[in-house]
């Protein structure tokens, strides 16, 4: 599975919670940030872009990134997040 890194602006909160639902549904999630998070994956860029799509608005942006072979952050959402950041970024 590869990883990728999701981020958004969504402009209706309203839409929020059904992007996060999505999110949710993917084989692995962690929230990054407020408008940010990492999903495992068997599907390309595009597909995950066109799933989550259907969950927001035309005025909200999201950009789909696969995650390459490094990274570093800083106050994660807990133990459990930045260890699962570890394994899978």
């Amino acid at each position: 599975m590869a990883c990728y890194i999701i981020t958004f602006e969504i402009k209706d909160s309203a839409k929020l919670s059904g992007l996060k639902e999505a999110l949710m549904s993917y084989g692995g999630y962690c929230p990054l940030n407020a408008t940010s998070w990492a999903i495992l994956t068997e599907k390309k860029a595009a597909e995950i872009r066109d799933h989550l799509r259907s969950k927001i608005g035309p005025n909200d942006r999201i950009f789909v990134i696969r995650s390459g072979s490094e990274g570093a952050w800083f106050n994660a959402y807990g133990n459990d997040n930045s260890e699962w950041l570890k394994k899978n970024l």
